[in-house]
């Protein structure tokens, strides 16, 4: 079987999750790398000013001193918002298991299927009775 054919169902759901987090972290990456590039040519330009070491190394080793910031800000950026992702996604599968669990209560409590408070308590008390009696 292909994976188009195992689509429907549990399965189906989860490449979701899984495609949904894939570009979330993605997303990440792009602005992690754009936002350390921007930091790392920031630094690349005050060590060209002020530093005459800077100023005699290779180009290809600056490219790749740019470039290692770069792919840093990339993984950390990433990974931070595949954190806050995975959190996003835990909250709302509770508060949909909660909804679920309280809909359930008050079909059963329309139903006449779960007793008041009162009626429990006139339970109890008829039960701590017939212990006494």
């Amino acid at each position: 079987m292909t994976r188009q054919q195992h689509g429907a169902g549990a399965l189906g759901a989860r490449e979701g999750e899984v495609d949904a987090a894939s570009w979330e972290a993605a997303r990440g990456a792009v602005a992690g790398a754009a936002r350390w590039g921007l930091y790392s040519g920031l630094a690349a330009a005050a060590a060209f000013a002020f530093s005459p070491l800077y100023r005699g190394l290779t180009v290809q080793f600056k490219v790749f001193l740019q470039m290692s910031g770069m792919t840093f800000g990339s993984m950390v950026e990433a990974d931070r918002r595949l954190r806050a992702h995975e959190v996003r996604v835990r909250r709302e599968k509770k508060i949909a298991r909660d909804a679920e669990v309280w809909k359930r209560y008050e079909r059963d409590y329309e139903a006449g299927g779960v007793a008041t408070a009162a009626e429990e308590d006139k339970g109890r008390a008829q039960v701590g009775e017939t212990r006494k009696g």
